[in-house]
């Protein structure tokens, strides 16, 4: 019994399985005494729930277009701090916070401009992207740019990190957090 999906383009694919074996229990000298005392060769089931890792990776990358909710995303938040000499300390400490939480975080320090930094957390879709300058630095906030989403919100850093964990522990399939994110 298979289950079959199309991919992105168009190839049916087989998405999970359950066969019976009939090859590799005599391949393998497979036998149990059944209740007649006598020898048998055993059905071998094979079961794929999600048929091959890869092969499941790759439907999530494609249904996602490689914009993964934040609960499931590689890299959960990217904070970037308008100059890294000035802002790289206030910057590193959001990250310890998050990674103590057990957030996968991480400060871009790149050489490249504060704009290009920013199209690249965007092209690379990260799904929270926070930007820290002298007044987010001043008063412990953060100005959150969420993928897919114009609008950002510049907010007290312990609020954003509740709606993070909000997000993580309803783990929609979206990813689009409008219900938790506070209003402006």
């Amino acid at each position: 019994m298979d289950f079959q999906i199309r991919n992105v383009v168009g190839r049916e694919e087989t998405a999970s399985t359950n066969q019976l074996d009939f090859g590799v229990p005599a391949r393998f000298n497979l036998t149990f005494v059944g209740a007649d005392g006598n020898p048998h060769t055993p059905y071998c089931i094979h079961r794929a729930p999600l048929g091959t890792h890869e092969r499941f990776l790759a439907f999530l990358m494609e249904h996602f277009k490689g914009a993964f909710p934040t609960w499931m995303a590689p890299l959960q938040v990217r904070v970037i701090p308008v100059h890294v000499e000035h802002h790289g300390e206030y910057a590193h400490w959001l990250v310890q916070q998050l990674r103590n939480l057990l957030f996968r975080a991480e400060v871009d320090e790149g050489s490249e401009t504060f704009n290009k930094r920013i199209r690249l957390a965007a092209t690379t879709k990260i799904p929270n992207v926070l930007v820290v300058g002298d007044r987010e630095q001043a008063n412990e906030e953060v100005t959150w740019r969420r993928y897919g989403i114009k609008e950002q919100r510049t907010l007290p850093y312990r609020e954003f990190e509740a709606v993070l964990r909000a997000m993580r522990e309803r783990r929609t399939m979206d990813n689009f957090a409008d219900e938790v994110l506070p209003t402006a």
